[in-house]
């Protein structure tokens, strides 16, 4: 049994799925599966898969599901005690796996691992800011204080003790947009996070994902399962109120004023910055503005996500 289940998702992505799985292959620590769960391709990615001969290369063809069907399909189907996902687009640097097992026997009652990442846009690359500081190598952390600003947890950076599974359960299939946002709460309901402070993966930035499109917004979770876990967990309560926050002005930009306005009511107004507070009275014109100006930053690693 191998010590590692890699899980990549896989939707036409012909033009990156290489890259990716040679950043796998490449890996220093070579006990490990690879599980590609093709959710109906419909480019050439498939037959760029079937060129490679690697006996730990598991190839899975499915329906079009969507990222969560195929990554439960992938947890369902890996043979390791720890999984871990690299989206098709993303790639790791050839340590990511020793670093994470050297981990795991130093921590060995933690069942969450992640570790920093770097972020391309189409200009620069730059790593990714945490709201926590660095003390040592690696820090065990909560992951809602840990990821006020960005994420401790990274779809494609990160590993899981398949317990973690059996006990929150699996990506929400329901949701088309932050449905790993919604797996990341669930875990931070129940597990510290052991966050490596090196980078060992790179995240592309897409403008143009699921995850920035106003057309999908009613897809994304609205937090209401989290209502009563909120009122006793004040980190959970800022985390939460934060990503209100750029859910509103999402719904503002798109002309949701009862969306927006349903968001608004569920903030508590001191989790927010005084900026973050006067951006929300901004009409939408002047929104568009400054994520035009946002955008730019953040392509040139100038400033971090838009609205997050």
């Amino acid at each position: 049994m191998p010590f590692f289940s890699v899980i990549i998702p896989l939707y036409n992505k012909e033009n990156f799925i290489e890259a990716t799985l040679q950043s796998v292959l490449a890996q220093t620590f070579i006990d490990y599966e690879v599980l590609i769960i093709d959710d109906g391709s419909t480019d050439s990615s498939a037959s760029i898969i079937k060129g490679y001969t690697d006996s730990r290369i598991r190839y899975f063809k499915t329906a079009n599901k969507g990222v969560s069907s195929a990554r439960n399909y992938g947890i369902q189907n890996a043979t390791a005690n720890y999984i871990t996902f690299l989206d098709a687009d993303d790639y790791w640097y050839p340590h990511f796996l020793e670093v994470m097992f050297k981990n795991s026997n130093k921590e060995p009652e933690i069942r969450v691992f992640s570790a920093a990442i770097e972020i391309e846009t189409n200009n620069t690359t730059f790593p990714a800011a945490y709201s926590i500081l660095q003390k040592n190598e690696y820090e065990i952390v909560n992951y809602f204080s840990a990821s006020f600003k960005e994420t401790v947890i990274c779809t494609s950076c990160a590993v899981f003790h398949k317990t973690v599974f059996d006990n929150v359960g699996f990506f929400d299939t329901q949701l088309k947009s932050g449905q790993d946002t919604d797996l990341w709460i669930r875990i931070g309901l129940e597990y510290p996070v052991l966050f490596s402070w090196e980078i060992l993966a790179r995240y592309v930035y897409d403008q143009n994902s699921l995850s920035k499109n106003i057309n999908f917004l009613h897809t994304k979770p609205d937090f209401t399962a989290f209502a009563i876990a909120e009122k006793t967990d004040p980190l959970l309560k800022k985390f939460l109120d934060l990503n209100r926050f750029s859910l509103a002005i999402k719904f503002k930009l798109a002309g949701n004023k009862n969306a927006f306005r349903n968001q608004c009511k569920a903030i508590d107004r001191s989790n927010l910055s005084t900026q973050k507070r006067i951006v929300l009275s901004f009409p939408a014109f002047l929104l568009r503005i400054l994520i035009r100006f946002k955008t730019f930053w953040t392509e040139h690693g100038l400033g971090s996500a838009v609205f997050k």
